[in-house]
């Protein structure tokens, strides 16, 4: 075993979208378990969108990184040594490692994965996106089998279940991406209904006449990924009584962009319309994560649920992969392979 690990560290707070100077590769000594750890060898590390609010100095639901401490984030990789009898070396286990090639966690923070599924699949479709969009479609958009449904970043690994999910309940379904390529995924791959590019679409009113002529009846149910320029096209295309879960608001993570001096407008709409809007963070539902599971493995090894992973090669090359990420450079699940 090497005596040395890597690691990605947060050098500095970003201001607006991170750059690489952000981030620093460093080495450390290798960790040894403590009692009731494991240490793990990471393969693979999951790149999400929160992670950017989490390199901020700002009160939110989790901690912020600290300078110079390792990214956060979830990985998957093979026990090396254990230090609790539950874990054997060779387990194939999950876990928040952060952004690095070893870490040494505590055994109950682990889980023990069946390797007759691809191991990257618990970062994405049954890890905590693919718990996101079955959450919250369920608990917050509360689908009725003839209602539309919107998605925003419609091919992302939250975006994409969820309109699969509502497809299956017997939703119409329309897909908001960024590029042709993308629209084309929605529609061959994920089933969506119709597909939209707004990215082919100058302004919010221009986007709203295409959303519109494929949602005749109105939306009664918007996924919010993105906000900007879609939750403004999409918010007088809400019918009375419809919903709105929000999942995240890309879109500003770089910094406004003016959508939000129509706030008045669309607080009114709220109103009017009587529209649930719900925020809603997955840390508070992780007790519902075993039925996700037992309900959702089935059907992805069956084939019934698609899925994609964009897969970076290389813990150096994390940083310029999340960067990409955060403006739609990502086709599906963004996902680091470091052996």
């Amino acid at each position: 075993m090497s005596s040395q690990m890597r690691r990605i560290a947060l050098a500095r707070r970003p201001s607006g979208l991170p750059v690489p100077e952000d981030f620093a590769l460093k080495e450390a000594p290798m960790p040894a378990p403590g009692a009731g750890e494991v240490l793990v060898e990471v393969t693979h590390l999951s790149l999400d969108p929160y992670m950017r609010g989490r390199m901020d100095d700002a009160g939110s639901y989790a901690a912020s990184v600290d300078i110079n401490g390792t990214m956060v984030g979830q990985g998957v990789g093979r026990v090396i040594a254990s230090r609790d009898e539950a874990f054997a070396e060779g387990d194939l286990v999950t876990g928040m490692t952060g952004w690095a090639s070893h870490a040494a966690l505590p055994a109950q923070g682990l889980r023990k994965l069946d390797d007759r599924l691809p191991p990257t699949t618990a970062l994405g479709v049954l890890g905590m996106p693919g718990f996101t969009a079955w959450t919250g479609l369920r608990d917050f958009g509360r689908p009725k089998a003839g209602e539309t449904l919107a998605v925003a970043a419609a091919t992302g690994p939250v975006g994409s279940l969820v309109g699969q999910l509502a497809k299956a309940a017997g939703l119409r379904t329309v897909a908001i991406a960024g590029g042709a390529e993308k629209c084309r995924l929605a529609s061959e791959r994920f089933g969506f209904d119709a597909a939209i590019d707004h990215r082919a679409c100058v302004g919010a009113s221009a986007l709203r006449e295409a959303i519109a002529a494929e949602a005749p009846d109105g939306i009664d149910i918007y996924w919010e990924n993105t906000g900007g320029k879609v939750l403004e096209a999409v918010m007088p295309l809400m019918n009375t009584h419809g919903r709105i879960p929000i999942c995240g608001t890309i879109a500003w993570y770089g910094g406004a962009d003016g959508t939000e001096d129509r706030l008045p407008k669309v607080w009114r709409s709220i109103l009017v319309k009587r529209l649930s809007v719900n925020g809603f963070i997955i840390f508070d539902h992780w007790d519902g994560y075993p039925a996700f599971l037992e309900e959702m493995t089935p059907r992805v090894a069956a084939g019934d649920i698609s899925f994609l992973e964009d897969v970076a090669q290389g813990l150096e090359n994390a940083p310029a992969a999340f960067i990409s990420m955060l403006t739609g450079g990502n086709t599906g699940k963004q996902i680091v392979q470091l052996a």
